[in-house]
């Protein structure tokens, strides 16, 4: 790969999607793009380019994706569910038991293993939730990991990544050398493909928003803006869950953490927050 390639990759990568690559990782382009040149029958990462350059927009889509798919796996980390089930749930339970109803948005939720981690939770708080209306909201900006999430069916492997054997009898059956979640679960994440760089005010507002590990591949402009948006699409007794290498810290004004609970925010008084930064002028992508 030349470098006018890699700086025109970089840079499409950042246009289209938020990822902020340092000039160092041209290793990661090489091994996550030279399968889907040989895919699409390219000599390789340079004919791969030069295709984009002169419009495939459904190369860039796919470009975009293939360095965008992140690792995930059930109750990651551990900490957030904890959060979840012992100080976020509670709360939001006696907040709203006027309305009776509970919106929760996995932002950048992959293949699913987040989001149907936070149904299974809910699902364990069937007498609790009886009657109340109860919205996860997964988004992502591959299409591809979506349809993944939607199937609910994942391998030996991932579910044995996190996953606790009693969750997996009990909201699983085997199809063949596959693990399918029960229709009923399935049912309770809705999907929706959405680029975090684009207006997502039409999502409404939530009471909770995951959004983890993504953060953490934007420039500090970028975080900045998208942590005033989320605040904007967030109950102001809502609850903001960060991945433990992520913080609104030094950033935004917008949200304040919870003492004694890491990765755990909650939006600012409005009075303290300052105005938020314009939203990225972005290129988009065919489709996207």
């Amino acid at each position: 790969m030349t470098p006018p390639d890699y700086e025109y990759l970089r840079k499409l990568l950042k246009d289209q999607s938020g990822l902020d690559l340092s000039a160092d990782k041209q290793y990661l382009i090489e091994s996550r793009l030279a399968p889907l040149a040989r895919k699409a029958g390219l000599a390789g990462i340079a004919e791969l380019v030069q295709r984009m350059k002169t419009g495939s927009t459904s190369l860039v889509a796919q470009v975009v994706e293939a360095m965008t798919t992140n690792e995930t796996f059930f109750f990651r980390d551990k900490v957030p569910f904890d959060h979840f089930r012992q100080s976020i749930m509670p709360e939001i339970l006696k907040a709203r038991v006027a309305r009776r109803s509970i919106r929760i948005w996995c932002a950048a939720g992959s293949t699913g293993q987040e989001p149907y981690s936070l149904a299974m939770c809910l699902k364990e708080m069937d007498s609790q939730l009886a009657g109340w209306r109860v919205e996860v909201i997964a988004t992502d900006l591959s299409q591809e990991v979506l349809e993944k999430s939607k199937a609910g069916l994942y391998s030996q492997f991932e579910v044995q990544r996190g996953l606790p054997i009693q969750l997996l009898v009990k909201y699983f059956k085997q199809t063949g050398e596959f693990w399918q979640i029960n229709p009923e679960l399935r049912a309770m994440v809705q999907h929706r493909r959405l680029n975090l760089l684009h207006d997502f005010s039409g999502l409404g507002t939530f009471d909770v928003i995951f959004c983890r590990n993504v953060l953490i591949y934007f420039d500090q402009d970028t975080k900045i803006n998208i942590f005033n948006r989320l605040c904007k699409a967030m109950e102001p007794d809502g609850f903001l869950v960060l991945g433990a290498a992520e913080t609104v810290v030094g950033l935004t004004d917008a949200f304040k953490p919870c003492s004694d609970k890491r990765g755990l925010y909650r939006p600012n008084d409005p009075r303290v927050v300052k105005a938020p930064a314009a939203v990225p002028r972005i290129a988009a992508a065919a489709g996207m």
